[in-house]
């Protein structure tokens, strides 16, 4: 009998190729799992109306972790276009699998790390080594949103906030509201990870990305619960940015940030940028990872126009996969894949497109799995 039990969500579009790269390297490893296979992604919201079937939260309600490739993503309109004839005028939204998943499983720490490694012709500085901590569960994404507008929530509004007079004279067809909620919760939960994270792997610092000079009741609370939990973290410095001022100060002095943690949209926003930093979409891997389940990807999408070319840069999947095994204590089988990875970038033998090369997906998981 295997000793782990793994989701396996392969999606669609490059979903599947850097799945299968990432395969050609867990069994390398020869590590001890059985992959159950789960639906999702597009093909299944347009023949069922539902990306995430009720038969794959149930896959992921009896395993411990999943690996998960990448799904096509569509605004509303175009997603019920596109939806079988049956299935139209019956009111389904589409809704992301993936913040899906990270609400109903509590998945609340989405963690990024972004490390420079050494013969990446993307670096954008050698030696950059940074993990974003991004709260995955509420503020702008939560999906608590309006349009239009009903009629009581204008009333109630207009009662409460003299800054919403300016929208009250509008009709509800002709505005929207989208709400921003963070809890004390969350907020502590989110922060306290990352200097856990800090405390665990001896990073000097960890810097708490906010806009609560604008944003004054949410970001404020993320902001004055970061100096709260920094209280009991003597041994390592905090400091805060606005999310503006950090996109600029990560890109003139990387070096000078170990740790950063911030609410949901901002933490989606400099994640991506940090990735960008050390090779870009084909090396940003990231963790969705709650108590009990922890669903690991790249942070790539389906890139349609790639599918089935094998073209894309598995590093990204391969890495998510090093942090699965992270998760489930595999550590040496991590770290062997982790340094595998390492030294085929470092001698630049095997590269895809985006790092200049001709290999295809799967050769640059021969690759690794080779040197391992």
């Amino acid at each position: 009998m295997s000793h782990y039990k793994i989701a396996w969500l392969p999606g669609d579009g490059v979903g599947v190729e850097v799945m299968e790269a990432a395969k050609i390297c867990l069994e390398a490893l020869k590590f001890d799992a059985v992959y159950e296979h789960g639906d999702i992604g597009w093909e299944f919201w347009c023949k069922e109306g539902d990306a995430l079937p009720e038969r794959t939260v149930n896959l992921l309600r009896n395993c411990r972790a999943a690996l998960f490739g990448a799904i096509t993503s569509k605004p509303t309109k175009e997603a019920e276009r596109e939806l079988i004839p049956t299935l139209q005028g019956r009111g389904l939204v589409y809704r992301s699998p993936i913040v899906r998943m990270r609400q109903m499983f509590d998945l609340y720490t989405c963690l990024r790390p972004c490390k420079a490694y050494p013969g990446n012709p993307l670096n954008y500085k050698e030696g950059i080594d940074l993990v974003v901590f991004r709260e995955n569960t509420e503020d702008l994404y939560a999906g608590v949103e309006f349009s239009p507008v009903p009629d009581e929530l204008r009333t109630v509004l207009t009662g409460l906030s003299k800054p919403f007079a300016h929208f009250a004279k509008l009709p509800g067809s002709d505005y929207a509201i989208s709400c921003k909620i963070n809890s004390k919760r969350g907020c502590e939960r989110i922060i306290r990870a990352a200097f856990e994270h800090a405390k665990k792997f001896n990073y000097p610092k960890v810097t708490v990305i906010h806009k609560a000079n604008v944003v004054r009741m949410t970001e404020g609370l993320f902001l004055e619960t970061g100096k709260q939990v920094a209280g009991e973290y003597p041994g390592i410095q905090m400091d805060d940015a606005n999310i503006d001022a950090i996109c600029m100060w990560l890109l003139k002095n990387p070096k000078n940030y170990s740790v950063l943690v911030a609410t949901n949209m901002f933490g989606d926003v400099v994640s991506d940028l940090a990735a960008q930093m050390v090779g870009g979409l084909g090396f940003g891997c990231s963790g969705n990872i709650g108590d009990h389940l922890a669903v690991f990807e790249p942070t790539h999408g389906s890139a349609p126009k790639y599918a089935g070319q094998y073209k894309v840069n598995p590093i990204a999947t391969i890495l998510a996969a090093k942090m699965m095994l992270e998760w489930l204590g595999e550590k040496d089988k991590a770290l062997r894949l982790e340094n595998a990875t390492a030294r085929v970038i470092g001698e630049g033998k095997v590269r895809t497109y985006d790092m200049g090369g001709k290999s295809s997906t799967l050769e640059m998981g021969e690759a690794i799995a080779k040197a391992l």
